[in-house]
């Protein structure tokens, strides 16, 4: 009789969709998901190429080796990130190869769950956007990436800006531009802030730090050097992204990219898409009195995290990482209607699953990736946010709207 009634119970759960707001399956899926793909990767495949990229980061630094050359014998690909990773990858660099793949790992999806556990958003909705975007985790994991680093930034720097604690904000938003350069988007925070000068006294002296620190292993004309080489290694591959001519589908996985293999516009000026979202973005911020709104706040987090991955060239799949659960704050914060709803099964379906078995390898191989559609639902719903930010939609939002538990098994962690 006991198991009978659990099973109805749980049929209850899932039926209702209360599990996608369990804060014990958030935790499990989030940390599960990775621990499962570092083992696999370890016992599998060992396809550690990314993290012995980074780790060569730390020790190329130390022998005054430029950053930005290939090293075949190594690894493949070459570094892209700025010099003051040297810093960041150091306690990993340091443990012996696949421990250090392991912790870096583990650390990436952390600091992420961490920044996401800081958000202004109630606790159940906390829980939907971990269990909605643990495939995202997944696949990072799998690639040994920094994306979810970059996102725990840029929401760590608007929790804090929005707090007003502008030396905290900004060292987050600087370490991420620091890093990879489109974190510089965090600086949109500076608008709603209300301690300006403080923003910019910190932006300075935070600027000044990161630059400085990697002469501490590098020395100063090596380390300033590598700036330098930075650019022009991240010029000459901004150029190879948007060649079509090397069929390269697991980059440029953007709107421009997205428009030039549709309509096989190899010479499709990239600028023009730029210039409409810059100007789409400015009007975002017409608003000023509701500046100090926390719905408006959060629409534009929405929107910078969203917009730095489709409008940038150098986009991959596990980039997307930035952008999706941004998606699932702003879905969260809509109307339950089954317009929203549909909208966000699209997102969810073709950005965060379209590379997974969900889809068969024809779909995938033929349809998804040479066209780039992991960018459509994210451009779709970004250009619906800057909408709902013009007319002010936003001031419909219920940040406190409490969704009814249909379940006896679910929790309120």
């Amino acid at each position: 009789m006991a198991v009978t009634t659990r099973l109805k119970q749980a049929k209850q759960w899932i039926l209702s969709g209360d599990f996608l707001y369990n804060g014990r399956l958030a935790i499990l899926l989030w940390f599960g998901l990775p621990i499962f793909s570092i083992v696999r990767t370890l016992i599998v495949d060992n396809r550690i190429n990314n993290f012995l990229i980074f780790r060569g980061v730390f020790y190329h630094a130390v022998s005054n080796l430029n950053l930005y050359n290939a090293y075949p014998q190594e690894y493949g690909d070459v570094n892209l990130y700025g010099p003051i990773f040297s810093i960041v990858i150091a306690p990993f660099a340091l443990l012996p190869v696949k421990l250090g793949f392991i912790f870096w790992s583990l650390f990436n999806a952390w600091i992420l769950y961490y920044a996401i556990r800081k958000l202004p958003i109630q606790k159940q909705w906390q829980n939907a956007v971990l269990i909605f975007s643990c495939n995202e985790m997944l696949n990072n994991t799998a690639w040994s990436q920094i994306n979810p680093f970059i996102l725990a930034l840029l929401i760590l720097g608007f929790v804090y800006a929005e707090k007003g604690k502008n030396g905290w904000a900004l060292l987050f938003i600087l370490l991420a531009t620091f890093i990879k350069l489109y974190g510089i988007v965090g600086f949109a925070f500076y608008f709603f802030n209300e301690k300006k000068w403080s923003f910019i006294v910190w932006a300075v002296v935070w600027s000044v730090v990161l630059f400085l620190l990697p002469m501490i292993i590098a020395g100063p004309y090596f380390a300033t050097h590598s700036y330098v080489d930075w650019y022009n290694g991240v010029v000459e591959k901004a150029a190879k992204n948007i060649r079509m001519d090397i069929h390269n589908d697991l980059q440029d996985i953007s709107v421009m990219g997205m428009i030039k293999r549709i309509f096989n516009l190899p010479n499709f000026k990239t600028i023009w898409v730029l210039f409409f979202a810059a100007v789409m973005f400015a009007f975002q911020f017409l608003h000023v009195a509701y500046y100090k709104d926390l719905r408006f706040k959060l629409y534009i987090l929405c929107s910078v995290c969203i917009a730095v991955v489709i409008f940038n060239t150098s986009s991959e799949s596990p980039t997307y990482i930035i952008a999706f659960p941004m998606v699932c704050v702003w879905y969260l914060m809509q109307t339950p209607t089954k317009i929203n709803n549909a909208l966000f099964i699209f997102a969810l379906l073709l950005t965060c699953y379209s590379y997974s078995d969900i889809f068969t390898p024809y779909v995938r191989t033929h349809i998804v990736r040479p066209y780039s559609l992991k960018a459509l639902p994210c451009f779709v719903i970004w250009i619906i946010l800057s909408l709902q930010l013009y007319t002010k939609q936003f001031l419909q939002v219920d940040l406190a709207r409490k969704r009814k538990n249909k379940s006896a098994l679910n929790d309120a962690v």
